[in-house]
């Protein structure tokens, strides 16, 4: 691990470094995340290596399903959806070469897609998935197969900076998707969810991580939390790493 540097040097570095994209490689040797037992990219390739037409919600910056796609076979048909200007830009030119076509598209109903038009749809981490949607763009037989974030994930870092949130504590509940998914005409095939330990090694990987996962503490600027960043900044060098955990689910669902 590299020498601890002073917090404003921390602060200026992570403050100033690009979070376009869903590539969390600046992070490596400052945090570290559990990762899933179940092994979502790799269980994706081979369900792209079986479709004919697929469909990537929310891709981000596209990274998960390019890595995906160079894992395996390649659907005769390919496209995802992104909203957020730079990482549009940037799946664009990511996906591409691989055969996709990058639509834009706000997140919210509808899909820019006829109905039936894929065999397949994925999404790693939506923000909401609009299961009325999902299950109108799916031809029959096709599925649904995602990994989606968990209730309460990384809520220890959450509520250091806003606080307790028991509301929120009761969203993304792996049982309440899986009904809402039933509701629109799926039948789940597959459920399973994990808690994986999270590592924050340093402030600037702190400011960096909500910088990019903007949904965490809304509106964060490290002006509006100053004094708390000072704050943890003390107890991880004092006590070492700031501890979290993360939720993780994964979903698979069918249309009859």
């Amino acid at each position: 691990m590299r020498p601890m540097r002073t917090f404003e040097e921390l602060i200026a570095e992570s403050e100033s470094v690009s979070v376009d994209g869903w590539d969390f490689s600046w992070l490596d040797g400052r945090a570290t995340e559990e990762r899933p037992s179940w092994g979502y990219q790799r269980l994706l390739a081979g369900r792209l290596a079986a479709a004919t037409a697929a469909l990537d919600i929310q891709t981000g910056g596209g990274e998960v399903l390019a890595g995906a796609l160079r894992r395996g076979g390649r659907p005769p048909v390919l496209a995802a959806t992104e909203s957020w200007p730079p990482n549009l830009a940037r799946a664009t030119r990511l996906l591409h070469p691989l055969g996709a076509v990058v639509v834009a598209d706000p997140d919210e109903p509808p899909l820019p897609f006829a109905d039936e038009a894929f065999d397949l749809v994925s999404s790693r981490h939506p923000v909401k998935a609009w299961w009325s949607e999902i299950a109108r763009v799916l031809r029959p037989g096709g599925a649904y197969f995602a990994q989606h974030v968990g209730p309460a994930s990384v809520f220890e870092l959450v509520e250091y900076f806003l606080g307790p949130q028991p509301g929120a504590r009761e969203g993304r509940r792996p049982e309440a998707e899986g009904a809402e998914a039933q509701a629109a005409g799926l039948e789940v095939v597959d459920l399973r969810s994990e808690r994986l330990r999270m590592e924050f090694r340093d402030i600037g990987a702190v400011v960096y991580f909500l910088r990019k996962v903007v949904w965490m503490v809304p509106g964060f600027t490290v002006a509006a939390h100053l004094d708390r960043l000072r704050e943890l900044d003390a107890r991880i060098r004092a006590e070492g790493p700031f501890v979290a955990h993360s939720a993780r689910f994964l979903i698979e669902a069918r249309k009859p």
